[in-house]
This record gives C-alpha cells, structure tokens and sequence, in this order.
C-alpha cells in the first residue's frame, strides 16, 4: 500500500522499499518489534539509538499507513497503542535477518555478535523464518519474550 498523498517516485521495487522504509529508525523499530518484542511507543523510545520522539510518532504513522504494522488500543492501559506487524510486516523478516547477517559480516568487532545464533540462522534459514513468524504473532521475539526463538533454537536440535 503506497501513500496516496506522495506518489511513487519510480515503480522500481527497490525504490519502493525505500519509499516505505526510508530509514534506519523505520527498521529499527520492526528490529525492535521482531527481535525484542516491543509494541509501544515507550518502550520504542527506551530503545539504546535513542530516537527523538517526534520522529518515532512519524515513522509510526509512515509504517502504519504502508500496512507494515498495525496499530491497536492496548487492552489494559487505553491511553497506550501497541503496534504489532501485518502480514506484510511480517515478510519483513528475512531482510532484518539478511541485514544482520550483512552487518556481522561488515563489523570491526564481534565483541556483542550472538555469532551462535546468525550461525543457527545461516544454517536453518527457513525454519528459523517460520518460527520467528509464529513467535511474533504470538506476541514473542527472536531475543526477549516467552518461547523467545533464539533460547529455543538454540538448545534444540534441527528438525531437519
């Protein structure tokens, strides 16, 4: 879903994935979501790249309007918003894991790297897609959570 007020500045995929994601604090906030299991807008902004506040209601608003995540009235604390991936938010994934492959094999330290885990994700890649998905919708994440996916990948054997 593009945004009907900004037109597409070219219909090349890539620029279309620009368009939507534009930034790093708009993959920032699906890592947090995907790999940390944050829904809110608080618990975005406590996030260690300390993104200004305004800028986060932004990029929010942005990822909502594209369809990458959707927002709902937290069932308890009616004054907060969870945000949660779409389906289409949720095909996001693979690019987060490739962006961190990417990013350990680029960085001049492997000081804080859970080479283990991107291990794990090189060798069982569509598995390991699959039961991030199905921890996400479940409210869970690859690093924090119930049932967070990297504890239990990492002390399972493959099902393969």
């Amino acid at each position: 879903m593009m945004n009907k007020i900004h037109p597409r500045r070219s219909y090349c995929p890539i620029n279309l994935s620009v368009e939507v994601f534009g930034d790093s604090w708009s993959l920032l906030i699906l890592r947090d979501i995907v790999y940390f299991c944050k829904k809110t807008y608080g618990e975005f902004v406590g996030s260690e790249e300390g993104i200004a506040r305004n800028i986060l209601a932004d990029r929010l608003a942005r990822l909502t309007q594209h369809g990458i995540l959707i927002k709902k009235a937290h069932p308890v604390d009616k004054r907060k918003d969870l945000y949660e991936l779409s389906e289409s938010g949720l095909d996001v994934i693979p690019i987060l894991l490739d962006l961190a492959e990417w990013g350990a094999n680029h960085s001049d330290s492997t000081e804080q790297l859970p080479m283990e885990w991107l291990e794990v994700v090189r060798t069982r890649r569509e598995e390991v897609i699959q039961l991030i998905r199905e921890t996400v919708l479940q409210g869970g994440g690859i690093f924090a959570g119930e049932n967070c996916v990297a504890a239990r990948l990492l002390t399972e054997p493959s099902k393969h």
